[in-house]
């Protein structure tokens, strides 16, 4: 039975692991050293330009590689969301029939990942769809096809609240091992010696932050991604599971125009969107 490559929509709940501010803060990439390399997609909605970056050497290999065997012209956008993203480039959907359910990818072409904390899921990324966690436990990237982010905007106080849902139980446990064995002892302390409670909860607090940022599986978002889910939007819900390799840096209303079309029950656009030509500049 053929499975799909689909990049999973996800619960409002459903987080993952985003890693500490340093990551983000302390990382200079290559691409900032030198010109990145440029894809420019021409499809049947108008032009996506994107660049590439240098640090994923792997995907960006393998993209280009494809690209200049023209695997992708040709092809459909079959799978478009608004607020979340455009698929396409699957060979299944070169011929594809009106109508017909494509996209299925193609696991001879599955590359090992390549995730990097400060390449997220904000609008305009460029990145590679996979298989789901059961089948492909190495959340290994199928290059076949693509997936370009649209996403949505969101508040700073709903970022705090999906870092608040994320970390509750972490939190809870780092509670219990520094709050609750002491909370008769500081409540005394605050009628007391208020200054010192004061003091003594401020360290508290700083080691209940300690733990909830040491524990694996905790989500705290990065001043960058902050600022990009804020303004330009994105799916935070998919970082830390799928390869980002490049972002788009024109195009973006063709972006929402692909995003926006009638679709069908497969969410394969009803007109057809196709790619013309995928053509890499040095």
């Amino acid at each position: 039975m053929k499975k799909s490559y689909y990049i999973l929509l996800g619960l409002l709940t459903y987080l993952s692991p985003i890693f500490g501010q340093s990551d983000a803060d302390t990382v200079t990439s290559a691409s900032e050293q030198t010109p990145a390399k440029i894809v420019t997609i021409n499809t049947s909605a108008g032009i996506l330009k994107a660049k590439l970056y240098d640090d994923v050497p792997n995907h960006v290999r393998t993209f280009i590689e494809r690209a200049k065997r023209g695997e992708y012209d040709g092809t459909l956008f079959t799978r478009v969301l608004p607020e979340f993203m455009i698929q396409g480039g699957a060979p299944d959907s070169r011929n594809a029939p009106a109508g017909a359910r494509c996209g299925f990818g193609d696991r001879n072409s599955e590359i090992m990942p390549e995730m990097r904390p400060h390449h997220f899921n904000k609008r305009g990324a460029l990145a590679a769809p996979r298989q789901n966690d059961d089948i492909n436990p190495q959340k290994k990237s199928d290059m076949s096809q693509f997936y370009i982010v649209q996403g949505k905007v969101y508040t700073n106080g709903e970022l705090d609240t999906l870092e608040m849902i994320a970390n509750q139980d972490i939190k809870e446990k780092a509670m219990q091992k520094f709050f609750y064995p002491v909370r008769a002892e500081l409540r005394m302390q605050k009628a007391s010696n208020k200054r010192e409670y004061q003091k003594r909860l401020r360290k508290i607090n700083a080691q209940v932050d300690s733990m909830v940022r040491a524990t694996p599986g905790h989500l705290l978002f990065t001043k960058e991604q902050r600022k990009a889910y804020t303004t330009e939007g994105g799916c935070h819900h998919l970082d830390g599971n799928y390869t980002v390799y490049g972002e788009l840096i024109e195009g973006f209303d063709v972006l929402d125009a692909i995003a926006g079309q009638p679709r069908d029950e497969y969410d394969r656009p009803k007109k057809d969107v196709r790619i013309i030509q995928l053509t890499i500049e040095n």
